[in-house]
């Protein structure tokens, strides 16, 4: 049996409808907007809205979204014709929308920066935008005189999550690799397993060393990669959730219940993926949610530096929730401008949110 033939019988069949038409635009929508409530209390502080954190989630919201990358950057893998193909379409989606929020944040923070604009141009803003650009958040989060009053003084704090993004991307084609030479189930499984070991690890130190910094590396990968995979292995084994999926989602609820008593570390991913993948694709597709363009991305990335504008001239003390209105207004209308005018021109016209336009 030839390479290209062990390659086609590893390749899941993309015959089931549901994996072309389902619910990942509207989760993911949702997921970017729980993020930005979430954020609103965090950043302002304001306690009448302290009742977003407890309704949502944040955390579960990002892990939720690593959990929709493994399901469609690995069929966006197989769907491609070759590796450069696939990078390609990963880099337009997600390149220039997060070159120009780098770019915005430090040219519009010389306006809002307590600095005079002559102070303000100075090494740490170079930095900022190189250390940025190429996604090492950590080494520059903040910019000269901004933000300083508030309680965090990182311009964007989201972005953390897009250099597990790009990793996963460079992760993927040397995941299938190892799938077509050592089996796909099994090294789904050994990839998990490393994740969660990796994350208990980091945990008991944090929790024996009292030292943050370990819970941070918990929070970056290969602690992440569990959700990725979780992701992954619902769309190379669709057909059984699609065929055992109200007993699946049933078991996942039973288990948030019951995470107390349960080693939740390893339990966790499952769960996430098991209800994500079910309401994306098992579950009645509710519409075409991305008939005119997917917002999410730019939610996400907009939203944090908007809120931080905003608590920074302390906007949200007098009216939290007339500021919240507002600040969702603000950060959709941001978002569409994104869309509209930096990540859809740089999509194919292959692009199924492209092609929804025409339709």
């Amino acid at each position: 049996m030839t390479s290209n033939q062990t390659s086609t019988l590893n390749k899941p069949s993309n015959s089931d409808v549901r994996l072309s038409i389902n619910n990942f635009d509207l989760l993911r929508f949702i997921f970017a907007f729980i993020v930005f409530l979430v954020h609103a209390y965090v950043l302002s502080g304001a306690q009448s809205l302290s009742i977003l954190s407890k309704l949502f989630s944040s955390a579960i919201a990002v892990k939720s979204f690593f959990v929709v990358s493994g399901f469609l950057i690995f069929m966006s893998y197989e769907n491609s014709s070759n590796n450069k193909r696939y990078f390609l379409k990963r880099a337009r989606r997600i390149y220039p929308a997060y070159f120009c929020i780098v770019l915005i944040c430090a040219v519009l923070g010389g306006i809002f920066s307590t600095y005079s604009l002559c102070d303000y141009w100075s090494l740490p803003v170079l930095k900022y935008i190189a250390a940025n650009l190429v996604f090492l958040n950590f080494l520059q989060p903040n910019l000269p005189g901004l933000f300083e009053n508030n309680t965090l003084q990182a311009v964007n704090g989201a972005l953390w999550t897009l250099k597990i993004e790009v990793m996963f991307y460079l992760f993927v084609p040397l995941a299938v690799m190892a799938f077509r030479k050592f089996g796909r189930l099994s090294m789904l499984v050994l990839f998990y397993i490393a994740s969660i070991l990796y994350s208990v690890v980091m945990i008991e130190l944090a929790n024996q060393t009292g030292v943050d910094a370990y819970m941070e590396l918990q929070r970056q990968l290969p602690g992440q990669l569990a959700f990725f995979i979780a992701g992954a292995t619902g769309y190379y084994y669709f057909k059984y959730v699609a065929k055992y999926g109200i007993w699946l989602v049933a078991l996942a609820i039973s288990a948030f219940a019951l995470q107390a008593w349960l080693p939740w570390v390893a339990i966790e991913p499952v769960a996430i993926g098991i209800v994500v993948v079910y309401f994306a694709c098992v579950f009645k597709c509710v519409g075409n949610f991305g008939k005119y363009g997917d917002f999410s991305y730019g939610i996400y990335i907009v939203h944090f530096p908007i809120l931080q504008v905003l608590v920074s001239y302390g906007l949200f003390k007098e009216s939290p929730w007339l500021m919240l209105g507002v600040a969702g207004l603000l950060i959709i209308s941001a978002a569409m401008l994104f869309w509209n005018f930096i990540e859809k021109p740089f999509l194919r016209k292959s692009s199924h949110y492209v092609a929804a336009n025409h339709e």
